[in-house]
């Protein structure tokens, strides 16, 4: 089964490596274009897909839009058999869509119909879901709609953070499309159509739904900082200076008429009020700075009880 896949971050590269370790032929990669990266912007680096790609020898397409006729010409000259997307980072056209003879499937970050969208696994721990998982889907015009081939369960960790959550799911996603290519292979595949009434949507992550508002419940704060860690991190302000916060812990000892986002303790812990109790942080991250324990940056930072973060 000829194939080519896409994709771009880490979360990708476990895909494509069982793969390449389970001796699939994968025509070539397609990937998003070398980026800036750093503060000054000025170092450009492959995708991390691209290295992989590069280190086992597949040709590496990189267009900046896979809607080009010039890429299309590229990808039916492979002549595969089918594509595979796992957070490619574009949303593909029906033209790119019907090249390959058997379609193309996606490796998905969660249980379809649940959090359909660009940012699932920041969205299940957000929502306080008890599991999520991957679905591997068969792609079609509409966003995450089409039939789900395969599907494998995990459950959520109370204290997991996006970015461990990423990672497990990643080479749980890796399995299951080793197994969802096993079964088509076979014609085996088992199709579920998803009940669209039922579809929730996991929207791309913005600076606003990122943002620490006080007043509302400890528990959905502490979900918010964990789902956000440790990119880009959940913030709020403090004497109109951004911070991120990391690390939350419910706080048991606390004042009812403290003000939401108030500094009540920085002794031995760094404790602040919310909308109806009051969390711990172990780490933040101030603006332009490495992220630090908390303990240390109010010692340099010299922050008091009674301020209020905003």
């Amino acid at each position: 089964m000829r194939s080519v896949f896409f994709g771009t971050p880490e979360f990708a590269v476990p895909a494509l490596r069982a793969l390449l370790g389970e001796g699939f032929d994968v025509a070539a990669v397609v990937t998003q274009p070398d980026r800036p990266k750093g503060r000054s912007r000025s170092t450009v680096l492959p995708s991390p897909v691209k290295v992989v790609a590069q280190e086992d020898g597949i040709p590496v397409l990189q267009p900046e839009r896979p809607s080009d006729a010039a890429f299309i010409d590229q990808l039916r000259a492979l002549d595969p058999d089918i594509g595979i997307v796992a957070a490619y980072g574009h949303i593909l056209k029906p033209t790119v869509l019907e090249v390959p003879r058997m379609g193309m499937i996606n490796v998905h970050a969660s249980l379809l119909p649940a959090l359909r969208g660009a940012a699932p696994i920041e969205h299940a721990i957000l929502e306080g879901l008890d599991e999520t998982g991957i679905s591997i889907m068969q792609m079609e015009e509409g966003m995450d709609t089409g039939p789900v081939l395969h599907a494998v369960e995990t459950p959520i960790a109370p204290d997991e953070t996006g970015g461990e959550l990423t990672v497990r799911l990643a080479e749980l996603g890796a399995l299951a499309l080793v197994e969802a290519l096993a079964l088509i292979a076979t014609d085996s595949v088992a199709r579920r159509l998803q009940d669209d009434e039922h579809a929730t949507y996991a929207p791309k992550i913005t600076r606003v739904l990122t943002r620490i508002r006080w007043e509302e419940p400890t528990q959905r704060i502490a979900r918010q900082v964990r789902a956000f860690d440790p990119s880009p991190g959940a913030w709020t302000t403090l004497d109109g200076r951004d911070v991120k916060l990391f690390g939350p812990r419910l706080a048991d000892d606390y004042r009812t008429d403290d003000l939401p986002g108030e500094i009540t303790e920085t002794d031995p812990a760094f404790v602040i009020s919310t909308g109806d109790g009051a969390l711990q942080f172990l780490d933040v991250q101030p603006a332009g700075r490495a992220r630090m324990a908390a303990r240390d940056w109010l010692r340099g930072r010299g922050a008091r009880r009674g301020a209020r973060f905003k």
